[in-house]
């Protein structure tokens, strides 16, 4: 008697079935649409002359050289905190401005306390921003009555925010309201009116990498799941 195959393969077919996980036994967990953000801060100490708001030739030449070579990007929150008393302290942020703003960095003034008396400490605040792994296709497909998202979703918004965002510590933290930066949009005006317009740096980016880096809060490094996959 000849026994058919088929009652056979429906057997195999169900216990097939049976190991696969069903979509309801699926997580966000599992496949984190997040992205993540690394503090690259980090802070410089230079050096004035005693008494007086003039930096030593080679700090000064080692902050251009930073900001030449986008050690310093204009992307950066950058804040200045000087020792010395109050006139002599302005005096010696305006000549560190002085020495950053031709290459379009903007600094502020830093809460720091406990400068030493002919220093100053620069704190550069950058964050790189890492795009979540996508596509992303981990939920099994079929029934899900727990009616959650599929694993892809949100995959294209995130990793677009990512890859967009001017300055990743904007991320972090929104920026303090305050007056134009002056300084910055004159100078703007004269590259374009001189025709010298600084071209775009060139990027990369890829899925699940770092793709850009910019401005942050000051501190040490870490790093941070930020915005939700909404």
């Amino acid at each position: 008697m000849n026994m058919k195959p088929y009652p056979l393969l429906a057997i195999a077919f169900l216990a097939l079935a049976a190991c696969r996980p069903a979509a309801t036994e699926w997580t966000e967990n599992e496949a984190s649409k997040r992205i993540r953000l690394d503090n690259a801060s980090v802070a410089v100490n230079v050096r004035f002359a005693p008494g007086s708001a003039h930096l030593l030739p080679a700090d000064a030449a080692r902050l251009r050289t930073m900001a030449a070579t986008g050690a310093i990007l204009p992307s950066d929150r950058v804040a200045v905190a000087v020792g010395g008393g109050p006139a002599l302290a302005e005096a010696r942020r305006d000549a560190i401005s002085a020495a950053l703003l031709p290459y379009g960095v903007v600094t502020n003034p830093s809460a720091l306390a406990g400068v030493a008396t002919n220093h100053a400490v620069v704190e550069i605040g950058r964050y790189l921003v890492t795009t979540p792994a996508c596509p992303n296709w981990s939920k099994a497909s079929g029934t899900d009555f727990s009616n959650s998202f599929p694993s892809n979703w949100a995959c294209a918004n995130q990793t677009n925010l990512g890859q967009m965002v001017a300055n990743p510590s904007d991320l972090v933290a929104g920026q303090p309201l305050s007056p134009a930066l002056g300084p910055t949009e004159v100078a703007a005006v004269d590259r374009y009116l001189t025709d010298k317009v600084k071209p775009p740096r060139a990027s990369s980016s890829a899925g699940g990498g770092a793709t850009g880096g910019g401005g942050g809060g000051g501190g040490g490094g870490g790093s941070s799941d930020n915005t939700g996959s909404q």
